[in-house]
């Protein structure tokens, strides 16, 4: 199994959808700098102890739209490497011979498939990790913004989360799908959980009417269901920010700049129970099919 999981960073290395998420992440830090720079502006003034004492609700404010902005699209990228790193992990490698190969040796296909679901995974949580600290240390420089250690630790267990649960719903895919077409059902089916906390955004500025409301709550809560992966982003944001904690002190509803990026409920932890769960049962779902399936 290690020499498995192994080749499977080694293959992922030398991919050139790792050397476009590099790019794109480069590309992507560089412009969330200037962007948080203009949003930040000469309003904060120079960052020293009396500045930070006098304007702390400013500076957690800016922090937290910033951070927000970063993560909203920082979550794009770790989805786009957790879901093509892995989008032909089975019948791509059927399609080239390789897995026939590799089957035929004494290796039971339950651990070759999850020597590949934790070579990928564990591949994926490290790009988070290097995700989360550029953004966290981007907000910091701009606003002065700190944040507890464990806060921070939390919200990157939730923020890396996603990974595992990408990575088996595509492992699981490819188990009957070509590339392409995992891939295009795997971006359509993140674009679905991305709409149901969108919905949630809209029905959380009070422009609806009760019945419309009730209606997205239930269109929400069926899309998250689904697809839980925004919704584990939201909790992240609400760990993150304190959310809970600061209730009534911060606004992240109505017209928030905050409400174009966050819930104003963040997900409980029964929903993190749920999404676990669920991330269990789609892998023991791909380790079934894989024992199962003929190639």
């Amino acid at each position: 199994m290690n020499a498995v999981w192994r080749l499977t960073w080694t293959e992922l290395l030398r991919k050139r959808v790792t050397l476009m998420t590099i790019v794109m992440t480069a590309i992507f830090l560089i412009a969330f700098w200037f962007v948080s720079r203009a949003i930040v502006g000469e309003q904060l003034g120079p960052q020293n102890e009396l500045s930070i004492a006098d304007n702390l609700f400013n500076r957690f404010s800016f922090g937290s739209v910033i951070l927000s902005l970063g993560f909203f699209f920082g979550a794009f990228a770790v989805a786009f490497l957790a879901i093509f790193s892995s989008v032909s992990a089975v019948m791509g490698e059927a399609e080239h011979g390789v897995l026939q190969s590799v089957l035929a040796r004494p290796l039971p296909r339950w651990k070759w498939y999850i020597a590949r679901w934790f070579g990928f995974t564990v591949f994926g949580i490290g790009y988070t990790a290097i995700m989360f600290i550029a953004i966290v240390y981007i907000a910091w420089l701009q606003t002065g913004l700190r944040l507890e250690a464990f806060v921070m630790f939390k919200a990157y267990l939730l923020f890396a989360s996603v990974v595992p649960l990408f990575v088996s719903l595509t492992m699981l895919g490819s188990c009957y799908l070509s590339a392409l077409g995992n891939g295009i059902g795997m971006t359509m089916l993140y674009g679905l959980g991305w709409l149901g906390s969108m919905i949630e955004r809209v029905s959380d500025t009070g422009l609806t009417t009760e019945e419309g409301l009730h209606s997205l709550k239930t269109i929400t809560g069926i899309i998250t269901l689904i697809m839980p992966s925004d919704a584990l982003q939201q909790r992240m944001l609400g760990e993150l920010l304190s959310v809970r904690d600061l209730a009534g002190a911060i606004d992240v509803g109505g017209s928030s700049a905050l409400s174009l990026f966050m819930m104003a409920t963040p997900p409980s932890n029964t929903f993190l129970v749920y999404a676990a769960i669920y991330t269990v049962v789609i892998l023991l779902a791909g380790l079934l099919v894989i024992q199962k399936k003929d190639f």
